[in-house]
């Protein structure tokens, strides 16, 4: 299991190496996204697509 991250790491050292270096972060991006998806796991099942889209919109 170990080997098979530091596997995975190793070849993707790029995205590893910008990620620890650089100044920028997805943090925000992943905020809202993380968001979305909660609202999407309350409204399973209870309403169509319609429905969702409003409370996005809504709830931003």
């Amino acid at each position: 299991m170990l080997g098979s991250f530091v596997s995975g790491i190793g070849c993707d050292l790029a995205a590893v190496v910008a990620g620890l270096s650089l100044p920028f972060s997805a943090g925000a991006v992943e905020g809202q996204v993380n968001r979305i998806k909660m609202l999407k796991r309350q409204m399973f099942g209870r309403a169509g697509l319609a429905l969702l889209r409003k409370r996005v919109l809504l709830a931003a």
